[in-house]
């Protein structure tokens, strides 16, 4: 009998464009949410920020709340769904097609979390650095502050290649296999780099802060660094065979059937993103 060919690539196409789609946009509309919450005007939402008329007097708020309000809580909120989505990996039984998605959802939150926190920590810029610009009547706070996101930051996307690599050992039968490795690794890691770092560029290009000179696509490349982890991924388990497992992990294998409904979904999506979110709704 015939075997039936291989597409899960498909599949690892369709899953990481939603991935990014339900990770990238939703940073930016945690920003939303919190200024019209703190009660603030948006002008407009966009894929890759959110511009807003300050209403209220931020330095009149409590440190947690200067801090929430000002834009540290969007990283915030991507870090602690991506550990949501990392506990349930690791203790909940699940399809390989859900698995496969929730794998590259929980990397993309991440690195949207521990990526903003080591880069605005370091450089003292984006979100993180909108923050500090209000407490300059607290330096001190300042360089603590930034010294502890950049510490968390770093130790938190460092500990992410090794997170997507132990989840690469779930979809791979014999680790001594280096073709089975790399083919995981490919669609698992690679692919959801890819789409990642085109989806940023494709999105950055139509935000109106690039014709008014307010987005700097050097600010644009350095926010690109937070995708790392899944390159290193990729090459952990692929390439250099860093920390197998001691025992066969493997439970699932990556759908081979395609679902080219669920592709189809993730276009539109992203598509939506790039062309209609890009540009911003302004309201």
């Amino acid at each position: 009998m015939k075997q039936s060919k291989d597409l899960s690539i498909v599949n690892c196409i369709a899953t990481s464009l939603l991935a990014v789609f339900f990770s990238i946009p939703v940073h930016e509309f945690i920003h939303f949410i919190t200024f019209y919450i703190y009660g603030d005007k948006c002008e407009y939402f966009a894929a890759t920020s959110v511009n807003y008329l300050e209403l209220i007097d931020y330095r009149s708020l409590s440190t947690f709340h200067r801090v929430m309000a000002t834009g540290g809580s969007a990283s915030i909120v991507n870090a602690i769904i991506g550990l949501i989505l990392l506990v349930i990996l690791l203790k909940a039984k699940l399809g390989s097609m859900t698995r496969l998605f929730l794998t590259q959802l929980m990397g993309a939150h991440l690195t949207e979390g521990f990526g903003y926190f080591m880069i605005d920590g370091i450089f003292g810029a984006g979100d993180w650095g909108n923050v500090f610009s209000y407490f300059t009547d607290a330096p001190e706070f300042v360089s603590v502050l930034r010294i502890v996101l950049s510490v968390v930051g770093i130790g938190g996307t460092v500990c992410l290649f090794f997170i997507l690599n132990h989840m690469s050992y779930y979809f791979i039968e014999d680790p001594e296999d280096k073709g089975q490795r790399m083919g995981v690794a490919i669609r698992l890691h690679l692919v959801m780099l890819i789409t990642g770092v085109i989806t940023h560029f494709a999105t950055w290009a139509q935000n109106p802060g690039v014709k008014s000179g307010a987005t700097s696509f050097a600010f644009s490349c350095l926010t690109v660094l937070m995708w790392i982890p899944f390159f290193w991924a990729f090459m952990f388990t692929g390439v250099m065979k860093v920390m197998p497992p001691k025992e066969s992990r493997f439970l699932y294998k990556l759908p081979e059937k395609p679902n080219y409904i669920l592709l189809g979904a993730g276009i539109i999506l992203i598509l939506i993103d790039i062309f209609v979110f890009g540009p911003g709704i302004y309201l």
